[in-house]
């Protein structure tokens, strides 16, 4: 019989996987976003105040497993956000993870590539900024933009400058197995890879852009490019359907958390990085009984200086 914390633990765990199965895309099938995934789903879940325990109660559960993550120091964790433009992926980050210590997480953004990034091969950029082994990394936008934006602008395929026989029809497809390959080289080397869409409806993501032109504190988010962006969301669904599609693994799974509601879509993502710390199981290290002895001693000397 398990004892209580064990127990406590197993129930936990029980329910973020039943709370996220409908999230998962499962390897091997076909996504058809418009179908499979409503951006407005909820779970259940009555209202926003509710939410917010439900959120509270994640972030202290997601600070426990992250310390005895950088304790234990032998996995790491990369947790990518993908998104289309309001999809609220900075905000997710910044409630997430507001319980966890910040030394044991690093966040990386990337924007357009640089003439040097440009040099190397697509996955270089990323492979720099992977998180070490005790840390929780967090890549706002991805190595999937590769396969994305790339896909939806073949101008900025035409940039990498890609000899001939690495073009051409089948280079997405190339692409999806040269990522399924790396994630799996990831994991298989201690590093669990989690992967979130913030799946945002298009009139969700209309009324966010009115929100940041009408409000004097949202003015610097604003960006027009943005709006001409949307000018391709027909491409960028297909893009990213046949993405969750074709890099969906046993491996390194994807979620598609409804976005249309930013406090649902932030209990959402801190189960699914819950869930996975927890399979992780990540333990505080034990010391042998030659350093508990001398942790013995040194107390009793610290003791010994007490003030009288």
């Amino acid at each position: 019989m398990r004892d209580g914390p064990a127990r406590t633990t197993d129930e936990r765990a029980g329910r973020i996987a039943e709370f996220i199965a409908p999230l998962r895309v499962e390897p091997g099938t076909r996504v058809r976003l418009a179908k499979d995934f409503d951006p407005a789903y909820k779970a259940g879940v009555k209202n926003k105040k509710a939410g917010e325990e439900l959120l509270r109660a994640g972030v202290t559960l997601l600070a426990e497993y992250q310390r005895r993550l950088a304790a234990e120091g032998t996995h790491g964790v990369l947790l990518c956000l993908q998104a289309l433009d309001a999809g609220g992926k900075d905000g997710t980050i910044r409630h997430v993870m507001s319980g966890v210590n910040p030394q044991g997480v690093r966040v990386a953004g990337f924007k357009a590539p640089s003439t040097g990034e440009l040099s190397h091969d697509y996955l270089w950029r990323y492979v720099r900024d992977l998180p070490r082994r005790g840390e929780i990394g967090i890549f706002n936008r991805s190595h999937y933009e590769e396969v994305l934006v790339v896909r939806v602008h073949p101008e900025h395929l035409t940039r990498q400058g890609l000899p001939p026989e690495a073009r051409g029809k089948k280079v997405w497809q190339r692409r999806y197995r040269q990522i399924n390959d790396w994630e799996r080289h990831l994991t298989e080397n201690g590093f669990h890879v989690v992967k979130i869409f913030l799946n945002l409806s298009k009139e969700e993501q209309r009324v966010r852009f009115l929100k940041r032109i009408d409000v004097p504190d949202r003015n610097w988010k604003f960006s027009a490019a943005d709006v001409r962006e949307r000018g391709f969301w027909d491409a960028y669904q297909d893009a990213f359907a046949e993405m969750l599609s074709a890099t969906s693994t046993p491996w390194a799974p994807w979620y598609v958390v409804p976005a249309d509601r930013k406090w649902f879509a932030r209990i959402c993502a801190a189960s699914v990085l819950a869930h996975t710390l927890i399979a992780i199981d990540p333990r505080y290290p034990e010391i042998d009984d030659k350093s508990r002895a001398a942790l013995a001693r040194e107390r009793k000397r610290l003791e010994r200086e007490a003030p009288r």
